[in-house]
């Protein structure tokens, strides 16, 4: 069997946690990768891009916990920078070699652009 690569979109919503539950419930299987993502916006001030990323990774970190859950569950996390149309997400998840991107659907999501 192939490992596959899941990548599930980090966001402070509750419909991201969600879909996080969906994709463990439906979608993992033994041996797959769950690449758990946020991208952050732009920012030109260092103190803001540092506490920017800091909240990332505290949030993808709450993400781990709810995988944590799953027994023999192997997950990343990929914080990073980049703009508010999904550019970056596109990019990442070829980067990441991902076979499949889970994201919660929200009102103010990238997807609605």
């Amino acid at each position: 069997m192939d490992v596959r690569k899941i990548v599930v979109v980090v966001e402070d919503v509750d419909i991201a946690r969600t879909a996080l539950q969906w994709t463990l419930h439906n979608l993992l299987r033994y041996g797959d990768i769950i690449s758990l993502l946020h991208i952050f916006s732009i920012t030109r001030s260092n103190k803001k891009l540092r506490l920017l990323r800091l909240k990332g990774f505290q949030l993808a970190l709450s993400f781990q916990e709810i995988c944590n859950n799953f027994i023999n569950t192997k997950t990343e996390i990929v914080v990073t920078q980049g703009d508010q149309d999904g550019g970056k997400i596109g990019a990442m998840v070829r980067e990441i070699g991902a076979t499949t991107l889970v994201a919660g659907l929200h009102d103010h999501s990238f997807l609605y652009r």
